[in-house]
């Protein structure tokens, strides 16, 4: 900690105190760009005479909006007072009864007093004079709430009127019915929440692009969101997280003025002091400041302003500025006799100035975040800010009103109930009518409907179009031409020429964008791989989305395929990005709810750096009911042959099939393809299915059968009859998906030319979705005994003779999903490529991980032998014949 013995002395404080009042007049009569001219011009000046060098990115730890300069207040205080008091005592009691309840196994609900404590009044100065609702008049502005909030936001929706009683009572309670989910969850309560920020640092992340997409709507004149805002309140603990901080330069970048961030600075992380030894607020300023962020700093209460203004030597700054965050903790924590000893008495002038103060008025003296009339002037500023996205840093009080036991206390966050003591300070505190003898049963309170507070309350969101939050759960529907827009991708591949399931897909996605009705609402979404995927046509056709437009002349302007950026431009360019373009895409997917208008999109990208590197975003579309296709090309252990270890996906489908809503593909033809994302516009689209579509694509290239009438169902149910070879006494059954369907029909050939054995082979478009279905049956039969229905892989299988080899370019637990669902007494072989991925030629890799046709045939004879159809010795000559090298250590551990 520095001295304030060796702080800078003001020689002439009237001198100063003139220039500092000259700045306040420019900004009063001129405006706060003319005075930014000033003093920009000031420290060129004396930057060029060596005089000023900038050694800091921060400001004074002082309010950025100073009394002289706030705004008026708009609203009755003592009305917002009373109906803030009464949430606060209904959030509260909601979750200390939900953990008074006696739990037969023993265990409790959890839930959280804290976050709201000190979010309360930034939430209701929000509800009551600025955020906007979803009407016919607006679409709305956009509120991540802070996660662990979400009781106060159900405390509010109560007093509305949108929650019942019941509903309270059923918090954290949801298997029955009327029940409140913990936090945020769109799929929990579709009509309610929004967006799911408990997944901390996400919330942050997916409204940057949440912003950028409002943007992109408007720039493409699509939609006008020019008066929409979009909000954030997140936690100062939560900007730690990577995802918290790791899109702001694009934020400046593109000069998002519709976004505003509030980070609750209330000084506490989960275990103690987010900057125990520093200053969080500071620390963010700086990391704002130097991304280009309008910083509005929020510290002090207006209790403080006397001080502040009276402080013409600085001492009260200085001491503001040396102490760190662990101290303003402790503060909070004791009581005014304990701040006068420990921030006063650091300075003997200091200490004197307070002397005439009790301490009951040193420990009123409050913190800017519930200030309402100095919240109001920081939310105005940051509303009326053109040019430059906002955030608010304001300091608040972890369990601010909680009482002595449970306020600014390190295990604040984790408190879940009150002693009867607190809660009888708590009542007295925030003035509720509740009588002595009855606040030990935590009632709710909730004034008359005629009463001021009431019609107070009702008639700001009045003015504001509505109640938030509040969730679309559909829009109108779209028209989705028949399939014959693909006719071309479900033809055969002329006078064989080859082509991979990856140029099938840019061939679908541009007929889509051809067509009058749906092309515009066509969102291609790329992580700087478009030349990878083979879509840089895509660049001339339909441009790069650029906001300010392209201002040099590309290089390859003479090429045909050119890189071309448009302020309208439709293909969405995230650079390597995956975080930013899967929120770009969860954006654009539940644009049907958040902007009343559904657009398609479609996000490709190397598959294995979707699930495994943005799985939480992922769930998060799960809960937000997005609506849309993720492209996971290259996919396949072995598909990517020149890459290694890290880039080769052998697991992407066992991470997708593990999120309930969304629909996973591995297609091994174009006709497949088509087939599956026609069927995937009309499910979510045309009959509004919460779903998500999944797809793998691969860059192997071989000829294409076309598509032959019947085999849609199957292909959407998950498996068909691809072909079967000539019936010999032996047969086997064949399965396989993606890439490894050629290893398949490469050994159908072998089998049947060198051992004289027949087979079928099934192209299993989705073991997922096979499993999928089979669970539901399994599920009816167990409910229904006398009423069992047959899963569908497994009627399709009874029909057949012979062992069943499934072979994927995935790991084995991928295939071996169905396991359950094969017919009774038939043998069930997998193959699949465990293990990490590593670089030769493809055909190499396939024998590596054992999945090429010579061990798919290996593999059947075993089968056949195991069986009784077949003599042990026909293993042997397989081996010998195939050259297989029985030495070589196991590839699913090498």
């Amino acid at each position: 900690m520095s001295s304030l013995n060796q702080m800078q002395q003001d020689e002439d404080s009237q001198e100063t105190k003139e220039w500092l009042d000259a700045l306040l007049s420019v900004i009063k009569f001129s405006g706060k760009e003319r005075a930014s001219f000033l003093l920009n011009s000031l420290i060129n000046k004396a930057s060029s005479l060596n005089i000023y060098k900038q050694k800091t990115t921060n400001t004074p730890y002082l309010n950025t909006i100073p009394k002289e300069l706030q705004p008026d207040y708009p609203g009755d205080f003592k009305l917002e007072s009373k109906i803030n008091s009464y949430i606060r005592w209904n959030a509260m009691a909601m979750v200390v009864k939900a953990n008074s309840y006696k739990i037969d196994d023993g265990g409790n609900l959890g839930g959280h007093l804290s976050s709201f404590a000190s979010l309360a009044t930034m939430i209701s100065c929000g509800q009551n004079h600025f955020w906007k609702a979803d009407n016919e008049n607006h679409l709305g502005d956009l509120i991540y709430f802070q996660g662990h909030s979400s009781p106060g936001i159900y405390a509010r929706a109560y007093l509305e009127g949108r929650l019942s009683e019941e509903h309270l009572n059923n918090f954290r309670q949801e298997v029955n019915g009327m029940g409140l989910s913990s936090y945020p969850h769109p799929k929990l309560m579709p009509n309610f929440w929004q967006f799911p920020t408990v997944s901390v640092g996400l919330g942050p992340l997916m409204a940057i692009y949440q912003a950028r997409f409002l943007k992109y709507l408007h720039a493409r004149g699509i939609l006008d969101t020019s008066d929409r805002k979009v909000w954030v309140f997140c936690g100062d603990g939560e900007m730690d997280e990577p995802e918290a901080l790791g899109a702001i330069s694009l934020a400046s970048r593109e000069k998002l003025d519709n976004l505003i961030f509030v980070v609750n600075c209330n000084l506490q992380r989960l275990d103690g002091p987010v900057r125990g030894n520093g200053k969080i607020i500071q620390e963010l300023e700086s990391n704002f400041i130097g991304a280009n962020w309008n910083v509005i700093k929020l510290i002090w209460g207006g209790y403080w302003d006397d001080l502040i203004e009276s402080d013409f030597d600085g001492i009260l700054k200085q001491v503001m500025e040396n102490t760190v965050d662990g101290e303003y903790q402790s503060y909070k924590a004791h009581d005014g006799k304990f701040v006068r000893e420990h921030f006063f008495a650091k300075h003997p002038k200091l200490l004197e100035r307070v002397a005439h103060m009790s301490d009951n008025d040193l420990w009123r003296l409050n913190r800017g975040g519930h200030d309402p009339f100095k919240v109001y002037a920081a939310f105005k500023a940051a509303v009326t800010h053109k040019n430059q996205p906002s955030v608010i840093l304001a300091k608040t009080i972890k369990g601010y009103g909680l009482g002595y036991l449970t306020q600014s206390k390190n295990p604040t966050h984790q408190h879940k109930k009150l002693e009867l003591q607190d809660l009888l300070d708590f009542r007295d505190r925030f003035k509720i009518p509740i009588p002595d003898d009855k606040v030990k049963d935590l009632p709710y309170f909730k004034p008359k409907e005629n009463s001021p507070e009431m019609v107070y309350m009702k008639q700001r969101r009045a003015s504001l179009g509505g109640y938030i939050p509040k969730r679309r759960t559909n829009t109108q529907n779209l028209i989705i031409p028949s399939i014959d827009i693909f006719k071309s991708i479900l033809e055969p591949t002329f006078e064989g020429r080859k082509i991979s399931t990856t140029q099938a897909f840019v061939r679908i996605l541009n007929q889509l964008l051809r067509d009058k009705n749906l092309g515009k609402r066509i969102v291609p979404i790329i992580a700087d791989e478009a030349r990878t995927f083979g879509m840089e046509g895509l660049f001339r056709q339909i441009a790069i989305y650029a906001p300010e437009g392209q201002k040099y002349i590309p290089e390859d302007k003479n090429q045909v395929m050119y890189y071309r950026e448009e302020q309208n431009g439709q293909l969405i360019q995230e650079g390597i990005n995956e975080a930013g373009a899967m929120s770009s895409w969860i954006a654009a997917a539940t644009s049907y709810s958040t902007n009343n208008y559904a657009m398609i999109p479609f996000y490709i990208y190397y598959s294995m750096f979707g699930f495994q590197r943005v799985g939480d975003l992922v769930w998060a579309a799960g809960d937000m009911q997005a609506r849309g296709f993720l492209l996971g090309g290259t996919s396949g252990r072995t598909t990517l042959n020149g890459e290694g270890l890290q880039h080769e996906d052998g697991h992407s489908h066992i991470l997708s099939s593990v999120i309930p809503n969304c629909i996973s593909y591995d297609p091994a033809f174009a006709h497949e393809l088509a087939v599956i994302i026609h069927s995937g516009l009309k499910r979510m689209f045309e009959q509004q299915d919460n779903v998500f579509y999944y797809i793998t694509v691969m860059n192997a290239n071989y000829e294409h059968p076309g598509l032959k009438f019947g085999d849609e169902d199957g292909i959407i149910k998950g498996m068909y009859m691809f072909n079967s070879s000539e019936q010999k006494d032996h047969r086997i059954q064949l399965m396989g998906c993606g890439a490894i369907l050629q290893e398949v029909i490469e050994a159908q050939s072998l089998l049947l030319n060198d051992w004289n054995i027949g087979s079928d082979i099934w192209s299993v478009t989705s073991f997922t979705e096979l499993n999928r279905e089979g669970m539901d049956i399994s599920r009816f039969n167990m409910l229904n005994a006398t009423d069992k229905k047959i899963p569908y892989v497994t009627e399709k299988l009874n029909n057949t003779i012979g062992p069943i080899i499934a072979s994927t370019d995935y790991v084995q637990a991928f295939a071996n999903q169905i396991r359950q669902f094969i017919p009774k007494n038939r043998i069930y072989k997998v193959l699949g490529s465990d293990g990490f991925g590593r670089s030769d030629f493809r055909n190499k890799l396939r024998d590596h991980f054992e999945i090429s046709s010579k061990f798919i045939v290996l593999e059947a004879i075993n089968a056949l032998i195991e069986d009784g159809k077949l003599p042990a010795s026909k293993s042997l000559e397989v081996i010998e014949k195939y050259n297989i090298n029985i030495n070589k250590m196991n590839p699913h551990y090498a």
